[in-house]
């Protein structure tokens, strides 16, 4: 092919890939579903920040001592052994996401994650150093004077105090966290533990006091592949078009469009109305600077606005834009279900609290499904939910057994490598071994040691019943003797026994003679 393709290097024309993301103001809201979240932030945040500091049989209550290479959560110890119950956790953990989001949608994002968690804690901290959005918003576009720095600088310095609290915290879970606290001062703390809680407490501010939405959008892989697990019977916050199109400003008395002739539009009407409002917003929509991914397919140079509506047309939205001001990831719902919606419920706390206002009936922008939305009939109860729950539940289930049927006994054999075997003066032929016993549990045990077969003219020489504390790993030297006739290798069987025949454990190894 002889034809050139012509390249276009795109910074010499001005332009870029990368385009700055504008900062969003979310404004204060209060309602039920704001409640909600605030009591998740606080029961999260006091899990977290609390259960290093507290005490389970004389140790910290969860703690995952890397070095000893055990994880204490409460009454339960795991042991390097038990690393199958903390895969299977973690796939409980996917499967269960799954589970809710083919159930009620993002309902995790919007309240328990901890993106979503810390942020609103560092917004409750900007709020109270800065202000409400429009203060916030004057404040960065004035000029620098002594009262923005002295707001920036405090609003700082309490994200810097919140980020170093929540890096300690994090390193207090893989190191005693009061021993952590006792060598604070004086500063006596290792390399690894300095970096861990500087490097926690820099993501945690950057995170959560600077990125914020950012890493929902781009950085989180749960918005992109949310939508295989959607379906038109997922639980979303959908904005009702067919109630609320045409939207626009009114004076108060005019009635909720369910109380007058008007009544709900058709979809297809409504769906319409959405779309060319998304095409050319009004005045108020541009002010509040709404932001959102909303492609459209085939060319739409030619859709036209919308023209102006009699009072009585208007649907029960009056286009105040309050529910894009308090959407803390800067999106318009009415535009649709867009991957960056959280499902946080602010917009339906701001929604409702305007419906209060005009005397109009809740339920404009909503908890619900796109079938209930269009007027068609949803379906909990459906094959996906019943397949996830099922898997959910035999995977508790199989965890739940396993944790509370594996052995507290640990028994393994090594034999002197050395030397294959040593002939004493009588003739006889010995053979050294080592037995390492492992006691997880909490409580003292005493254990027997037997060989097997016990007439093969082996007999076993050394401690044949020894005592093991809480956790103890516990070394054993044995010898097995047999008479100068045993010759080549020979199986045996080492048996481990609780006193109380509880716990047994078999262990296979081999004796060796000369060869004859």
């Amino acid at each position: 092919m002889s034809k050139r393709i012509p390249l276009d290097v795109v910074d010499d024309q001005g332009n870029s890939f990368y385009v700055s993301e504008r900062k969003v103001y979310p404004r204060d809201v209060s309602g039920r579903f704001n409640r909600l979240r605030v009591a998740a932030v606080v029961w999260l945040l006091g899990m977290y920040y609390l259960f290093p500091w507290l005490s389970w049989d004389g140790r910290q209550a969860v703690l995952f001592d890397l070095p000893a290479r055990k994880f204490y959560i409460f009454g339960l110890v795991f042991w390097p052994q038990d690393f199958l119950f903390l895969a299977l956790l973690l796939i409980i953990a996917a499967m269960t996401l799954f589970f809710s989001t083919a159930l009620s949608g993002r309902l995790w994002c919007g309240y328990a994650c901890p993106q979503t968690v810390w942020t609103e804690t560092f917004l409750w901290m900007e709020r109270w150093t800065e202000g409400d959005r429009s203060r916030r918003m004057k404040l960065d576009a004035g000029p620098w004077n002594g009262e923005k720095v002295l707001r920036k600088g405090s609003k700082h310095l309490l994200w810097l105090l919140f980020a170093l609290w929540t890096g300690f915290t994090f390193v207090g879970f893989f190191t005693p966290i009061k021993d952590l606290g006792a060598r604070l001062v004086p500063f006596a703390w290792g390399g690894w533990e300095t970096f861990w809680v500087l490097f926690y407490a820099l993501a945690t501010w950057g995170n959560a006091g600077v990125l914020r939405e950012q890493v929902c959008k781009y950085m989180c892989p749960y918005a992109r592949f949310q939508s295989a697990m959607f379906d038109r019977n997922t639980l979303l916050i959908a904005y009702d078009p067919m109630r609320g199109e045409p939207r626009g400003p009114r004076k108060r008395g005019l009635g909720s469009v369910l109380e007058r002739a008007r009544g709900l539009l058709i979809p297809s009407v409504a769906y319409d109305y959405v779309f060319r409002a998304g095409r050319h917003p009004s005045a108020a929509t541009q002010a509040a600077h709404a932001k959102g991914t909303i492609t459209w397919d085939g060319d739409l140079a030619e859709v036209a606005p919308l023209p102006k509506f009699a009072p009585e047309e208007l649907g029960d939205c009056i286009d105040c834009t309050i529910c894009v001001q308090v959407c803390p990831t800067g999106i318009d719902i009415r535009n649709g279900l867009q991957y960056e919606c959280i499902a946080c419920g602010a917009c339906i706390d701001a929604c409702d609290e305007v419906m209060d206002k005009m005397g109009y009936p809740h339920g404009l922008i909503r908890y619900s499904t796109q079938n209930a939305i269009d007027g068609k009939p949803t379906r909990v109860l459906r094959p996906r939910i019943f397949v996830y729950g099922l898997l959910l539940l035999g995977l508790c289930g199989a965890w739940v057994w396993g944790v509370t049927h594996r052995s507290e006994l640990i028994a393994e054999v090594l034999r002197d490598r050395n030397a294959l075997y040593r002939q004493s003066a009588d003739g006889s032929i010995a053979n050294d071994y080592t037995l390492k016993l492992i006691n997880k549990s909490q409580e003292t045990r005493r254990y027997r040691i037997m060989l097997e077969p016990a007439d093969a003219g082996l007999r076993l020489q050394g401690q044949t019943e020894v005592q093991a504390g809480p956790e103890q790993v516990l070394p054993v030297a044995l010898n097995v003797v047999a008479d100068g006739e045993v010759s080549g290798r020979r199986a045996l069987r080492f048996v481990v026994e609780r006193e109380d025949g509880g716990e047994k454990r078999v262990v296979d190894s081999s004796f060796f003679g000369p060869v004859q």
